[in-house]
């Protein structure tokens, strides 16, 4: 159950990083407060998914899936560069994910 806590507080992440852009400086009522709910609930999800996992590994996989998340959305919807190198540096946060995941007790 933990693992799973910590999937959708990483994806919450996603929602977050990239409701920052929306909420221009705070300076809109919606976004910010998507944003900030998404921030809120993304990090007290994390707190409850480490009651089990090592704090190590959950969060790095909490921002690595934070990360990757917020670099493929800002590419299909916000029109970022998709360039070789970048692609392949997401392989390879996946890849640590992936990673450290198998290697946790």
């Amino acid at each position: 159950m933990s693992w799973l806590i910590l999937v959708v507080a990483g994806l919450l992440e996603v929602v977050w990083a990239v409701g920052l852009k929306y909420t221009h400086g705070f300076t809109r009522l919606v976004p910010s407060v998507i944003t900030a709910t998404a921030m809120i609930v993304s990090v007290a999800m994390l707190s409850w998914a480490m009651k089990t996992l090592p704090v190590g590994t959950a969060y790095a996989i909490w921002t690595g899936i934070g990360a990757v998340g917020a670099a493929v959305t800002g590419i299909l919807l916000l029109g970022e560069s998709a360039s070789a190198a970048r692609i392949f540096s997401l392989v390879l946060i996946v890849c640590g994910i992936i990673g450290l995941k198998l290697s946790a007790h």
